[in-house]
């Protein structure tokens, strides 16, 4: 009786093992898809949560897929210090900007080209949470920045802005103004004491 229930139990802690294990997974965040101009920097934000805290063992890698879907290359990888590519077309033109801490594994893209338009991976590892989802982020490289609304809320904010600071400098002209009136006024009814 007592091996049918520790065969039981067995069968049992079996079947929730895979539960358990996608449950202590590693979860990747980033942003679907950036655009950014020709010849300028942009940082690919990746951040994870894990079940584990951050661990030594603590992996991250960047890969690229161009638009044309050759081959996968890498871009980037972190085991205990960030080691940048040894060749290839991201060679001296990646920089870590992460904090394994804050769950932050981001990077640098120096000087984008439109060879650069293609899908960027970030997978991490942490000890024991060695599985999970790979965060993709498409990067778009465009010759300059067309307008959108984030750029009509900057110069409604900056217009704003302005114009705020030009009915501030107004009030503080009128109330000194007014402030001089008063001071003549009563020079005035001075002297005619």
């Amino acid at each position: 009786m007592r091996g049918r229930a520790w065969a039981g139990a067995v069968l049992v802690l079996g079947a929730q093992l895979p539960a358990l294990w996608l449950a202590a997974a590693v979860e990747v965040y980033t942003s679907q898809e950036v655009v950014a101009v020709n010849g300028t920097n942009q940082r690919l934000k990746c951040t994870f949560s894990s079940s584990s805290p951050v661990s030594p063992q603590l992996s991250v890698t960047w890969n690229f897929q161009p638009e044309d879907l050759s081959s996968h290359e890498p871009v980037f990888y972190y085991l205990k210090e960030p080691y940048n590519p040894p060749s290839g077309r991201f060679k001296d033109r990646v920089t870590w900007d992460g904090n394994v801490e804050r769950n932050d594994v981001s990077i640098i893209i120096w000087n984008l080209q439109p060879t650069d338009n293609g899908t960027f991976t970030c997978q991490v590892t942490n000890w024991p949470d060695v599985y999970g989802s790979i965060g993709e982020v498409r990067l778009r490289v465009v010759q300059k920045v067309s307008f959108s609304e984030i750029h009509f809320l900057a110069v409604a904010i900056g217009s704003a802005s302005v114009l705020m600071i030009i009915v501030v400098i107004i009030v503080i002209i009128c109330r000194q103004h007014r402030q001089k009136a008063q001071e003549k006024r009563a020079d005035v009814s001075d002297t005619e004491l």
